[in-house]
């Protein structure tokens, strides 16, 4: 028995190690895209996800919003047991938005770009992340476990579920 428990021990030091070697052998800063097209218009779209405060009508994976200032306009996504602030950079109706983490006591930031343009009758957004990951283990989860385009998607998922007409 004794036997066993050092074996699993060294088994679980062992993959650690290489998590970690893994994670420190990735770059720190990603870049990742999505884009979706819509059927509404470039300011409906627009007006939808600047609506912070109605996130938690429309997106999965949030369950509470706090507005925490209009100028720049701040707020707080709580998602499970987690909490992310958010402060926009830069917004021009109906043609860009740019948000990024204002937290810096998290082990990753970074910015999320909201490029809308007109497409037919519609709206082509595309969405793009330009992260970093500090934490070497987190980055090798973001890497292969979770990967980086994983909440891309779920946002325009929830986004053409909220659009849908």
């Amino acid at each position: 028995m004794k036997k066993l428990v050092v074996a699993t021990l060294i088994v679980f030091v062992v993959l650690v190690a290489g998590v970690t070697a893994i994670g420190y052998a990735l770059p720190q800063g990603h870049v990742a895209s999505r884009e979706g097209t819509f059927e509404a218009a470039p300011s409906e779209v627009f007006d939808t996800i600047v609506d912070v405060a109605r996130y938690p009508d429309w997106r999965t994976d949030i369950s509470r919003i706090d507005v925490l200032s209009d100028a720049p306009r701040t707020w707080r996504e709580h998602s499970g047991g987690d909490a992310i602030t958010f402060a926009t950079v830069e917004s021009r109706r109906a043609e860009l938005l740019q948000v990024r983490i204002a937290d810096p006591e998290l082990p990753f930031g970074g910015t999320w770009t909201y490029e809308l343009a007109p497409a037919g009758a519609g709206t082509r957004l595309t969405i793009t992340e330009r992260g970093e990951v500090y934490n070497p283990i987190f980055r090798f989860v973001s890497r292969f476990v979770i990967g980086h385009t994983a909440t891309l998607d779920t946002y325009l998922a929830d986004l053409h579920r909220r659009l849908a007409r």
